[in-house]
């Protein structure tokens, strides 16, 4: 098993575990990285730009490896962790409710050939989140033709319906005024309660993340400092 990244922990356990872990590419970004996440949490990390948010989320879902030390994770390999990165990673051409069906199959145990649709009985998962997230209107329509505030909603949709143990969000909130933050939030926050998941999310508005977040890691001087749990 590749040392850097470890899975199999017992339900107990944290659901991640970062190891003394360094997070960069050439240089660290940030050192000495020794923390957990646990079902229940919401985390918003903090910190300017180009600091290592972004990679710190890509670190602890797998798309990056850690220069030193290891992730251990506690979710299971395929769908455990539903990632919304900063451009989204939406399929324009496609439809609202194509593009949250992907999330899906992403839970599905193993491959599942896109022509033959959605299995009957994972079909409810995608129009529930359309249903939360109050897009189910605009399911048929093409992604493109949608505001971004619009496509963040379908992108978070496409995450819940995945029903990963662990959502890291990279500034999803961008683009949403207060209204729709309220929806997005308050559907996320169901989803983790009820599926006894966690989230991290990178947010740049310091006073929206100590509203929406039970625990806050700031990144200053390379380090990952725990500011704020309640």
């Amino acid at each position: 098993m590749n040392d850097t990244v470890r899975t199999g922990l017992e339900m107990s356990e944290p659901l991640v575990h970062l190891h003394d872990v360094a997070v960069g590419y050439d240089q660290p970004l940030i050192e000495e990285v020794d923390v957990e996440i646990q079902a229940g949490d919401v985390i918003a990390v903090l910190g300017p730009s180009g600091i290592g948010k972004t990679t710190l989320l890509r670190t602890i879902a797998g798309l990056v490896k850690p220069l030193s030390g290891h992730v251990e994770l506690g979710v299971a390999p395929r769908g455990g962790v539903g990632y919304i990165p900063q451009r989204l990673g939406l399929v324009s051409n496609l439809s609202v409710r194509s593009n949250v069906e992907m999330g899906v199959r992403v839970s599905l145990s193993k491959w599942y050939p896109p022509f033959l649709g959605v299995p009957k009985d994972h079909q409810g998962y995608a129009q529930q989140a359309m249903e939360d997230l109050g897009i189910a209107h605009l399911a048929d329509h093409p992604v493109r033709i949608l505001s971004g505030g619009q496509q963040r909603r379908v992108a978070t949709a496409k995450t819940v319906a995945q029903r990963p143990k662990l959502v890291l969000a990279d500034e999803f909130l961008g683009e949403l005024d207060d209204d729709n933050v309220d929806v997005v939030m308050r559907t996320v926050r169901h989803a983790i309660e009820s599926q006894n998941s966690a989230m991290v999310m990178v947010e740049h508005h310091e006073e929206l993340a100590t509203q929406v977040a039970n625990r806050i890691w700031r990144i200053k001087d390379h380090r990952l400092v725990e500011e704020l749990t309640r």
